[in-house]
C-alpha cells in the first residue's frame, strides 16, 4: 500500500477538490476535515453505537418528580 502520492486538485464550483484514490478510500459516507498548520487531516466519522454511547453516561442520582395522571378529553377535528 502506498503512503504517499500526487494528486491533482480542480474546481468544482467555487470549492476546490480532489479525487481520493482507491487506496486511500474512507469507510462510510462522512467525514471530518481540519486544519493543522499547513496541513489538511481528513478522517471518517466515527459512529458509535447508541448502546455503547448509553453505556459511557453516569446513572442520574435524583428521584424524577411525581406527574400527576390527567384525564383524555376526545378532541373533534
Amino acid at each position: 500500500m502506498h503512503t504517499e502520492r500526487h494528486i491533482k486538485l480542480f474546481r468544482n464550483g467555487r470549492n476546490q477538490a480532489l479525487r481520493i484514490p482507491r487506496e486511500f478510500e474512507l469507510p462510510g459516507d462522512q467525514v471530518i476535515i481540519r486544519r493543522q498548520g499547513d496541513q489538511l487531516i481528513i478522517e471518517p466519522v466515527k459512529r458509535q453505537p447508541l448502546l455503547e454511547l448509553l453505556a459511557t453516561l453516569q446513572p442520574l442520582d435524583e428521584d424524577f418528580p411525581q406527574i400527576e395522571e390527567l384525564t383524555i378529553e376526545p378532541v373533534g377535528f
